[in-house]
Formats: structure tokens, sequence, C-alpha cells
């Protein structure tokens, strides 16, 4: 992650510390303030409300996933599925205050309604999933439903931190919790897979998941 310089960047990155770990409610601007090393005033100079901040951070994801897609240029399958796997619930850990407390600061503002990300990050993963066909990596002892499959695969990442809390119990979620989803993911996966796709499934999983910063 870029380290922020600018007193709203640094405003940004003290908000989504302190929105994951306290959860947006309870965080307060003067908290958030006191965090940069500002005055209150100064703090909403630049975002009026605590509102705004929420706002922005969500913002700043679903563009961060849009250049993302929009920089695409498409290489080994197994690759670029794990990248997007694991860009996905990166991101999702990153400003994971948002699937908790969204509720609390959406409005009927059109603009935050998020059904347009969303199903762009499904359909990614369905391109993925009919590559992985057509590169005849699926086994064919048994019949696959592309679309089930998908749509399973898509929930179980989508969906992993909300089961941490409603199932597990979990008011404080790690990354290696985390990476449970992920395994979870690939549980689901590689059953699926021929021996040698698994294979190299493993090995773009154990190349990509070190390059990602999870200091936040």
């Amino acid at each position: 992650m870029t380290s922020r310089t600018t007193t709203p960047e640094r405003i940004l990155d003290a908000s989504r510390r302190l929105f994951n770990d306290k959860g947006y409610a309870a965080t307060t601007l003067m908290e958030i303030a006191a965090a940069v090393g500002i005055s209150q005033g100064n703090l909403t100079y630049h975002f009026p409300t605590k509102r705004d901040l929420a706002i922005r951070l969500e913002s700043d994801a679903r563009t961060q996933a849009q250049r993302r897609r929009a920089k695409r240029e498409g290489g080994a399958i197994a690759d670029d599925y794990v990248d997007h796997l694991l860009f996905a619930m990166d991101l999702t850990w990153a400003n994971r205050f948002a699937l908790q407390n969204r509720a609390q600061y959406v409005s009927e503002d059109a603009s935050l309604h998020a059904d347009s990300e969303l199903s762009a990050d499904f359909n990614e993963l369905s391109e993925l999933i009919h590559r992985i066909d057509k590169e005849n990596m699926f086994r064919r002892d048994f019949p696959i439903d592309l679309e089930h499959l998908t749509r399973s695969l898509w929930i179980i990442s989508r969906y992993w931190m909300d089961y941490l809390r409603e199932s597990e119990g979990l008011e404080n979620i790690s990354w290696t919790d985390q990476e449970r989803g992920i395994q979870h993911h690939f549980s689901v996966l590689l059953p699926c897979l021929t021996a040698p796709a698994r294979h190299v499934f493993n090995a773009a999983l154990d190349r990509h998941s070190n390059h990602f910063d999870r200091s936040w």
C-alpha cells in the first residue's frame, strides 16, 4: 500500500484503521483527529462529517477495483484466478467496516448502491471459471454445473467475514481468519480440477499470497 502524505490522505488512513478496529458508530471525529495529530477543526475542513469519510473510503475501494479491471491484460489462468481471488478478499479485508456497518452511513443516494460493483466482481469470476473449462482443467469423470460452481465460490469469498461473525461469533477478525476463507474457497474449487490443474493452482496461490500488503 502506498504511503499517504497529504492531510486528507492521512485522515482517510486513520479513519479506515479506526472504523475497522472499533466500528463506524463507535469511532469519533475527535479520535480520528488525534490519530492524525491534527485538530478536529482541521479534520472537518477536509471532511465535514464522519459519513463523508466512510463514503469516500467506499468510493476509493470501488475505484481501486475498477482500475484493476481496466488494467487487466490476461495471463495464465491460474495466476489470473488467484490474483482475482486475493485482490477481492484483500480489498474486503482493508474495508471490512463497510460490510458490517454500511447500513449506519448509507442513505437513499443511488450512487452508494454497490450492486453494479458486486455484479462486475461476479462476472469476472464467471469469466475465469469458463476459461478454466475451455482449457480442459476440470475433471470429466463427474458433471460440473459451471454457474452453480461460480455462485458457490463467489458467495464464499463475498460473505466469509459475515460467516465468521454470525456463525463463529468472532468480533475481532484477523487476516489469519481471512486466509481460512481463501482455503475454504480452494477446498470447493480444487476437487473439481484435474490433478495437474490442482498442482498449477496451488503453485499460483503460493506465488501470489505473499504479494499483498495487509498493514491496514
